[in-house]
């Protein structure tokens, strides 16, 4: 998360040397994130811990740390 790039909310994403950026949401950005199962994946987990992120967010725009959040199971 680089809350400074630009004003959208978002997380970056890395599968096999492809890198993206996505949306709170689970939504493609940026990047080239070719693995329709990854995105699928990405998107299920993005659904699954928007609180998560959005505290995140709001803990690096207050200058705090991340807390970690889980991978799916």
């Amino acid at each position: 998360m680089f809350y400074r790039e630009h004003g959208v909310a978002h997380f970056h994403a890395e599968y096999q040397d492809q890198q993206a950026t996505f949306t709170f949401d689970g939504d493609l950005l940026a990047g080239t994130l070719r693995s329709r199962t990854a995105l699928h994946l990405i998107k299920e987990w993005a659904t699954a811990h928007r609180p998560e992120l959005e505290a995140n967010w709001n803990r690096l725009k207050a200058g705090e740390p991340l807390e970690r959040i889980p991978p799916l199971d």
